[in-house]
């Protein structure tokens, strides 16, 4: 696959380390993840406007790209393919978040201001599989954490609880659920970065 020519320098460096994690050097995602992960936070909490929501949509985003990262091709910037899939996840997240609003407060809704009815509940063999592709692609990294990260990490990215879920489960008050939970994605981030088995 030949590099396209219209590609700025920074560019190609991204696609030699596209090509460099697909034969799977992980120092590659970790520069990868480095170069995007502040503008793709920035970019999802001017959308969102709610930062445990951007932080979470921007482990979705990478975990994505990452998983599928060998669809990538050098016809367009790998950062337009990233924030591609970071805006198109986010879409689908805010969707799903007015469609669930929608059914608990149904009774005050006027139904004729909804336009096109949002169907939350139809199966999507697409979002599954991604699903469990960033689900597997996580667990291997999370089982380095300490147990009540790990937990938590679980919990709110595997099993899918709220917050409040959470806070029950564990008997915690939600404020510092959010706080550890804070604290798991940072280490995340930086067993990623680090790529060393032995971080704690």
């Amino acid at each position: 696959m030949e590099v396209n020519s219209n590609l700025s320098e920074k560019g190609k460096h991204d696609y030699m380390l596209v090509k460099l994690a697909i034969a799977g050097d992980q120092k590659a995602y970790a520069e990868l993840l480095g170069r995007y992960r502040d503008a793709i936070y920035f970019m999802l909490l001017k959308m969102v406007n709610n930062k445990s929501d951007a932080e979470d949509l921007t482990i979705e985003a990478f975990g994505k790209a990452f998983k599928n990262i060998s669809q990538y091709t050098p016809n367009y910037a790998f950062s337009t393919w990233l924030f591609k899939i970071a805006t198109n996840n986010c879409i689908d997240f805010i969707r799903k978040k007015k469609a669930n609003l929608i059914s608990l407060d149904q009774s005050s809704v006027d139904n004729e201001n909804l336009g096109t009815p949002l169907h939350a509940n139809t199966p999507d063999p697409e979002e599954d599989m991604i699903k469990s592709q960033r689900m597997a692609l996580t667990r291997s990294i999370v089982e380095k954490l300490k147990p009540r990260y790990k937990t938590l990490v679980e919990l709110r990215y595997f099993k899918e609880f709220s917050y409040e879920e959470i806070a029950n489960e564990l008997n915690l008050p939600i404020g510092t659920v959010k706080a550890q939970l804070f604290r798991a994605r940072e280490l995340l981030y930086n067993i990623l970065k680090n790529n060393n088995p032995n971080i704690k």
